[in-house]
């Protein structure tokens, strides 16, 4: 078995003596040492292989035979070859180290060479080498196109291309839109490519989760406020209203936002104004609004907990999208999505799923959508050991799809909940029942613990303990 070693480095040093000194050192500490007494065979052979580089870290003498250290930092740039580079001398003269690092020096260390500080000074410039390639892995798989066409957009079942596809042709028009889904399935994502696709894209996306604030904060959010305008308003604050500009304002869970406060929601659409809380002057507003529920609107109508007015105002443009148990073909190219971006955050080897496992992806019921999906997959990228995932590395998920058939769907009521549990020959624990109901009322608030703690009758410490039993 090969022994790992902190990293490699290419040592370029004419002088024989120094150089095994220094070489010594560092394979003293671990680290592979591969010496040179000039640069030229070092950039030949990263110029043969520039994307997959032999060295983690240059070590290079500032005055060297045929080409200087800055030079050869030069020469590395002019390649796009991007491995770090420190450059030793025993030229005490402030303005040569400012041009070496100008040019694109890692550091610059004086001799006679402090071994503490370069020991230290190398491993910075591995460690910052390789937290830069990670980022840029990062990049590529969050910037990667799936069929949709679009970074970050993933899904190919027809329920979600059906959202998708009216997503991209009220795009570019003015028109109110109301995304409609169950919590987790990806509302906010349909949301980022109405604004992606239109002509306000290179203006701010702002989003709040209005069911996350508490109510006496939300206006002051969305609006903003002057200084001394109510107590601990110490500094005026600028609304997300006037943040957004000429972007979209994206409202998640409006469905949950108090009748007083939609009726000043209302008036902005209508009269494009906002005033800040304190002011009495008011401020014109550009930004597209979309808004997003979980909630039946119409229902809500019905039982007078939300405006008609504000929801024939939004409803213009409405987008449904279905949970992820109505779409089966998401998973694959989700979890392979999210396997990716998680492996690279993470510094793992895992690279795909057992047969057992995406078995096992496809027969879960994610109550929780597209967001229970990610969660497990991030948790199975990083229990794993290997660069397969398997069954045992998805936690939870087997419980979960055993139980599938008690689960309720959010439109589910209490009753029809407890008729599935009587009809079935297996019976339930009471706690069992309890935990299955929490869940239920949890998903149905979008995952407002204060809201669905008052509506199950308990306080909020009971509901802790309780969610924190079903860990």
């Amino acid at each position: 078995m090969k022994n790992e070693t902190l990293g490699k480095i290419a040592l370029i040093e004419d002088d024989e003596d120094m150089s095994e000194i220094i070489e010594a050192f560092f394979r003293q500490h671990g680290f592979q040492v591969h010496p040179f007494s000039s640069a030229e065979p070092v950039l030949q052979r990263l110029k043969e292989n520039p994307t997959h580089h032999e060295f983690d870290v240059i070590l290079a003498d500032m005055m060297l035979p045929e080409m200087s250290g800055i030079e050869l930092v030069q020469k590395l740039k002019e390649n796009n070859i991007d491995v770090p580079i420190i450059l030793v001398t025993a030229n005490n003269d402030l303005e040569l180290a400012v041009q070496a690092i100008s040019a694109g020096a890692y550091d610059f260390i004086l001799k006679p060479i402090p071994f503490p500080q370069l020991f230290i000074s190398a491993q910075r410039a591995i460690r910052f080498s390789k937290m830069k390639g990670e980022n840029e892995a990062l990049k590529a798989v969050i910037g990667a196109k799936d069929v949709t066409g679009m970074s970050g957009v993933i899904g190919k079942s027809e329920g979600f291309r059906r959202a998708l596809d009216l997503a991209k042709k009220v795009a570019s028009s003015q028109a109110h839109v109301l995304v409609t889904g169950e919590s987790g399935s990806g509302k906010e994502v349909i949301a980022k490519a109405l604004h992606q696709l239109g002509v306000r894209g290179a203006e701010p996306f702002v989003t709040i989760n209005c069911s996350a604030i508490p109510e006496n904060l939300l206006e002051s959010e969305l609006f903003g406020h002057t200084k001394g305008a109510f107590t601990g308003a110490n500094d005026k604050k600028i609304g997300l209203f006037e943040e957004a500009g000429n972007g979209t304002l994206f409202l998640d869970e409006i469905g949950d936002m108090s009748l007083a406060l939609q009726a000043k929601i209302l008036r902005v659409l209508q009269e494009r104004k906002i005033r800040r809380i304190g002011e009495n002057q008011h401020r014109e507003v550009n930004a597209r609004v979309v808004a997003a529920t979980h909630k039946d609107l119409r229902l809500e109508v019905q039982e007078k907990r939300f405006r008609e007015d504000l929801f024939f105002r939004l409803n213009v443009i409405p987008i449904h999208l279905p949970p992820l148990r109505d779409r089966k073909e998401d998973i694959a190219p989700l979890a392979e999505y999210f396997l990716k971006k998680y492996a690279v955050m993470n510094s793992s080897k895992a690279k795909g799923f057992s047969r057992d496992a995406m078995t096992m992806l496809f027969s879960n019921p994610w109550p929780g959508n597209v967001r229970e999906l990610e969660n497990a997959i991030e948790r199975a990228v990083v229990l794993s050991t290997e660069s397969v995932i398997e069954k045992k590395d998805l936690v939870n998920c087997e419980e979960m799809s055993q139980a599938s058939h008690f689960m309720p769907s959010a439109l589910s009521t209490p009753l029809n909940l407890f008729d599935e549990v009587l009809k079935t020959k297996q019976t339930m624990k009471l706690e069992e029942i309890t935990q299955v109901y929490i869940q239920k009322v949890l998903e149905k608030n979008g995952g407002a613990k204060e809201k669905t703690a008052r509506e199950l009758g308990i306080d909020r410490k009971t509901l802790y303990r309780k969610l924190s039993e079903m860990q």
